[in-house]
């Protein structure tokens, strides 16, 4: 099975400026295009773009919604190992804490519920005289 990780990253804005591209969407695709390509170089693979909703302030006490354009690239993990390691740690590696058995056998015993229920039907009667 393959794992992978993800990155997240804010779409462009603006388009980016080059020689012999002409026009807002010439050079929003070229903005596109450069932020792909570098993405790629560094083992990213393009997976969707997703448009999501993210309250923020407006003014003192407002708060307005604004939606953000993301790009989800996703890369498989380098070593698969390691990372099921991470994900599932051994149970041999927690420390346990053996209490002795006389220990327990002398310790005394919590209420349970049970016994709160007891206590409510047969308390011992007290006697309350006015003085």
């Amino acid at each position: 099975m393959t794992l992978y990780e993800y990155e997240v990253v804010p779409a462009p804005r603006k388009g980016k400026k080059a020689k012999g591209i002409k026009g807002s969407d010439g050079r929003f695709a070229h903005a596109m295009t450069e932020l792909l390509n570098d993405m790629a170089t560094e083992g990213w693979e393009y997976q969707r773009t997703d448009t999501l909703p993210s309250e923020e302030r407006s003014g003192f006490t407002g708060r307005t919604t604004v939606y953000q354009n993301l790009l989800v690239f996703r890369r498989p993990l380098a070593d698969v190992e390691d990372v099921a390691a991470v994900a599932s740690p051994k149970i041999d590696s927690i420390p346990t804490v053996e209490e002795p058995a006389q220990e327990r056998q002398n310790a005394p015993r919590l209420p349970s519920a049970e016994d709160a229920n007891a206590v409510g039907d047969h308390a011992p009667a007290v006697d309350r005289q006015k003085a």
